[in-house]
């Protein structure tokens, strides 16, 4: 009876030790688990620190300094839908308040005007055709007299754009269609639009959207540029980019979207060397650092027109004043 009572007395004492000891085992890993958290907001406080300087100082980029030279975060390779939409479209709010007047830059009067003017502006530069066109329209002014051209005449008008006997070419094929399919017109359908001679959807869109108020999304060189360097998309034909990008925002932003994202690759997001270390929109880029990270250095490669922008109704901002603080030569890329 005594001893198993004893051995009872032992066998509860063991327990009792058991459980003292699996406590205390809990207690340790739950403290040494709170110890590596509190570390790891601590790193990821240490590491978001610079990413939200930036941030703050890239809104301004523009407008009064560069952002600091610090590498930009890169998006998770395996990004969320969610995330890349929300990304996507802080970006385009960002470029919204640096070029808040953004504008197809291409001079016209009525869509006949833009519709000839963005047919001439393939391989050259908008600045050329807007040199160009006062001439062309001022001689041609509506689809019928463009139509009747001679062509050896409107050849030596174009001849500064390059390529001027095929643009000569199309825009008085242009100008036939329109006066013999739709009364001398500009139809305001893709459908339609896309059925001229030389017209693709880009040039359909630009006329829809800046002509007709019609929202579409230009896929320039400059535009899928941009958005492959920002994971928009992978794509590299133009139909499926205007396809993928569109279906980020809602079509009312499509046409402005164009503008800014445009604007900002003449201005700031170059193809050789893009201005990285003067980029507003830095944080959000999955590829800062391919172009000059310097800030001083990164100012010197921004473009702009001469006095400012067209349209512009405020002085140009800081950053796109050369050091003397005296507005730089016209923008000499297209």
């Amino acid at each position: 009876m005594k001893r198993a009572t004893a051995k009872k007395a032992a066998a509860s004492k063991a327990a009792s030790t058991a459980e003292k000891t699996g406590t205390a085992v809990k207690k340790a890993t739950a403290k040494k688990a709170t110890a590596q958290k509190a570390v790891g907001r601590k790193a990821t406080a240490e590491k978001a620190a610079p990413v939200k300087a930036i941030a703050s100082k890239a809104t301004i980029a523009v407008q009064d300094a560069v952002p600091s030279k610090t590498v930009a975060p890169k998006p998770p390779r395996n990004e969320s839908r969610t995330a890349l939409v929300r990304r996507a479209r802080r970006i385009d709010r960002e470029l919204a308040e640096v070029y808040p007047y953004a504008h197809p830059e291409l001079d016209f009067e009525n869509p006949f005007q833009l519709i000839v003017a963005t047919v001439l502006s393939a391989q050259t530069t908008d600045l050329r055709v807007n040199q160009t066109t006062p001439t062309l329209f001022a001689r041609y002014p509506t689809p019928e007299d463009l139509a009747a051209a001679n062509p050896e005449e409107v050849e030596g008008i174009l001849r500064p754009t390059g390529f001027f006997r095929a643009k000569t070419k199309s825009v008085i094929g242009i100008s036939k269609a329109l006066v013999e399919q739709f009364g001398g017109e500009v139809p305001d359908r893709l459908d339609d639009l896309v059925k001229l001679p030389g017209v693709g959807r880009k040039t359909a869109f630009v006329v829809l959207g800046n002509a007709f108020g019609r929202p579409g999304i230009t896929v320039d060189t400059h535009f899928q540029r941009l958005v492959r360097r920002w994971k928009w998309t992978e794509e590299t034909d133009p139909d499926k980019i205007e396809a993928a990008v569109g279906a980020l925002f809602p079509k009312s932003d499509w046409t402005m979207l164009s503008h800014h994202v445009i604007f900002h690759g003449r201005r700031i997001c170059h193809a050789r060397k893009p201005a990285c270390g003067a980029c507003p929109i830095a944080p959000l880029c999955p590829a800062y650092g391919e172009g000059e990270t310097d800030p001083e250095k990164a100012k010197k490669l921004l473009k702009y027109e001469k006095g400012g922008f067209p349209g512009q109704r405020i002085k140009p901002p800081q950053a796109y004043l050369d050091a003397g603080g005296i507005p730089a030569p016209p923008l000499g890329a297209g």
